[in-house]
């Protein structure tokens, strides 16, 4: 959800009320070219957007500060340095965060009373104070189990909770995924360049080592979608619920995947509130979409009642979940298509043209010890790290 909120105040559309106005729409949108430029009064600074929870359960608390930007600005993210953030009880106790990079404020673990109420109040470097509104403490009860079912030719990933007391009825969940993925060839070769011309002179061998640092690699992302789910509808407070759909053959699953799923609970007020930024941020840009909303928050500018702040902040326990599942598992899961590879002689005049464009894989002909020819593929076929990491992740098997 790093980027949803602050995406929020970016939009502004004009949306089709009634149908007769969709071919006059057409028009319009073929024959106009003046540049539209939205009449958006906002603070010079920005828009306030505070994103995370307060953890009751034992854990970190983390949140986040950004700003808005203007449509034209080039920079995406503002972040919000330099502020004094603080956890405070109805019963004056006091928790402060602490500042690390790109304007995440991270506290250290707090058992909090599951009897107060707690907000957020920020301080920032500008002089503006903010407070979001005074909440209780809410269970969130554990993640029975995570699931998955071959659909549509790819992996569908389920959740599968519920809550014991039969009142938690809303939910959110957020995730981390890390994959292995291996480079669709493997290089043996390597070239030795001159030092002053940076020309390829010869061939030599890898080590292991380099040989692996380029096959071999993982890659982490985290969710990016407001993921909701609520039993208010339901008899029984019980929620089973698509979370993460992989594609057919996509690269997450070429060798081995890794989900750990974070769950929480949500009031009536904070869960509409996500429904409403989902739908502003997410489900946007055709005619037949949701019109955009207002966001309506629990966080408020003190030094300036009439300023918009852009959050909504709750106070619960974070419950988490993980699995693994391997390519083995999933078989039948095909592959990428296969990357081109090129043969060329092993002289430097040869090579030449290829020397920057193509990284040596092998031999292919030899005149006793000595290679006479070998095989090439570019680098995004042979060089993973050009799309992860080749550390191996602590957790991994």
């Amino acid at each position: 959800m790093k980027t949803t909120i602050a995406t929020y105040k970016k939009l502004k559309m004009v949306g089709f009320k009634k149908p007769l106005i969709f071919f006059v729409a057409i028009v319009i949108t073929v024959s106009c070219k003046e540049v539209y430029q939205p009449n958006i009064v906002s603070p010079t600074t920005g828009y306030l957007v505070v994103e995370g929870f307060i953890n009751s359960g034992g854990g970190p608390t983390t949140i986040t500060l950004t700003g808005t930007t203007e449509l034209v600005d080039s920079v995406s993210i503002a972040y919000e340095h330099n502020a004094q953030v603080n956890i405070e009880s109805d019963n004056n106790e006091s928790f402060s965060l602490e500042e690390g990079f790109n304007g995440i404020y991270t506290s250290d673990s707090l058992n909090l009373n599951p009897l107060s109420k707690y907000r957020i109040k920020i301080n920032t470097q500008n002089g503006k104070e903010y407070v979001s509104d005074f909440v209780s403490v809410k269970h969130t009860p554990v993640i029975d189990s995570i699931s998955w079912q071959r659909e549509y030719g790819g992996v569908n990933i389920y959740v599968n909770t519920h809550g014991d007391q039969n009142n938690t009825k809303y939910y959110r969940w957020s995730y981390s995924e890390t994959w292995e993925f291996h480079a669709a060839y493997i290089s043996y070769l390597d070239y030795l360049r001159d030092p002053f011309t940076h020309n390829v002179t010869s061939l030599i061998g890898r080590s292991i080592e380099s040989t692996n640092s380029l096959y071999y690699c993982w890659k982490t992302q985290n969710s990016s979608h407001i993921i909701l789910g609520t039993s208010e509808k339901l008899n029984t407070d019980r929620i089973y619920l698509p979370i993460r759909y992989i594609e057919p053959n996509a690269e997450e699953l070429s060798v081995r995947y890794y989900i750990k799923l974070n769950q929480y609970t949500l009031s009536h007020d904070a869960y509409n509130f996500y429904q409403k930024l989902k739908k502003n941020t997410e489900q946007l840009g055709s005619i037949f979409d949701a019109q955009p909303s207002e966001l309506s928050g629990n966080i408020h500018c003190v030094s300036n009642p009439e300023e918009q702040a852009i959050g909504f902040i709750e106070v619960s326990e974070l419950q988490q979940k993980d699995i693994f599942i391997s390519n083995q598992q999933v078989t039948p899961w095909g592959t990428p298509p296969d990357c081109n590879r090129i043969i060329i002689y092993n002289d430097p005049d040869s090579i030449r043209p290829y020397q920057d464009s193509y990284i040596p894989l092998h031999g292919v002909l030899f005149r006793g010890l000595a290679i006479v020819k070998f095989d090439a593929a570019p680098p995004s076929c042979v060089d993973c790290t050009l799309r992860g990491t080749n550390i191996k992740p602590s957790f991994w098997p």
